[in-house]
């Protein structure tokens, strides 16, 4: 009965291993030859891994922040301008894949990516008390995106935008590490959103160095990967201030119901 199990469970974790981490020849070098350090296969596995800390920094890390904000009713602590350049930045390069005319399938965690930035940035205006200029913001913002993938938008200013929407990431970044040090909290900043992020910045710095090795590309990769570890240094040293502060919101709330 044990034996059944054991052999059910290795079952599964082979089909696990072999649909997101390794070919099965991979398999048995690790698993049946011990042979631990195959490089070709070593090389297959980290980049595999790494493409999956850019899926989960693209496409996961927005929801854990939209839900925090959601759930406190409150989006303080968070830069209005720094999520405006991440949407850019993700809009710029599903702009390219669609006038590429790049599969769906190779794309498509961008689009998803996009969506949930624009609620988050919706959000953020509406919790500011400026919902209004929120709903103006995504009507003049859809309208930019129709512009851009349409034919009227030459190709090269497009492909240009695509090449250094790395720059609006670390701008964007940028001044979110200058907003918490300005406030001295990072309030509703969710340290799982923010900690998912840096790990798809170290997934890019690999994709970047397989592809282009030490070129100006990978430098700013980096660069944007120093950014994200110093808003994860803020999240952490900063801890305990935004607890205080998350309360004291919650007092004002309550006073203004009472």
């Amino acid at each position: 009965m044990d034996t059944s199990d054991d052999e059910g469970r290795m079952s599964r974790l082979k089909d696990f291993l072999l649909t997101f981490f390794m070919p099965e020849k991979c398999y048995d070098q690790f698993f049946l030859y011990f042979n631990f350090m195959h490089v070709p296969c070593l090389k297959i596995v980290l980049s595999k891994t790494m493409g999956i800390l850019i899926l989960v920094g693209i496409v996961i890390a927005p929801l854990p922040q939209i839900w925090k904000v959601l759930w406190s009713g409150s989006s303080n602590g968070l830069c209005s301008i720094s999520i405006f350049l991440e949407l850019l930045a993700i809009s710029t390069h599903a702009a390219f894949c669609y006038t590429q005319k790049f599969p769906i399938g190779a794309w498509g965690e961008s689009l998803f990516a996009l969506i949930q930035i624009a609620v988050l940035a919706l959000l953020v205006q509406h919790y500011q008390g400026k919902t209004i200029k929120g709903v103006c913001f995504l009507a003049l913002y859809c309208g930019f995106m129709f512009l851009l993938a349409s034919p009227l938008t030459p190709v090269s200013v497009v492909w240009t935008l695509h090449e250094w929407n790395v720059l609006l990431v670390i701008a964007g970044r940028f001044f979110q590490a200058r907003s918490n040090f300005r406030l001295g909290h990072t309030g509703q900043l969710s340290a799982l959103s923010v900690f998912l992020v840096f790990l798809g910045s170290l997934g890019r710095i690999f994709s970047s160095l397989q592809g282009t090795g030490l070129s100006l590309s990978t430098q700013l990769h980096a660069v944007a990967c120093c950014c994200s570890v110093v808003i994860l240094a803020q999240v952490l040293m900063y801890w305990s201030k935004s607890m205080i502060n998350v309360e004291k919101e919650k007092q004002v709330e309550k006073d203004k119901a009472e």
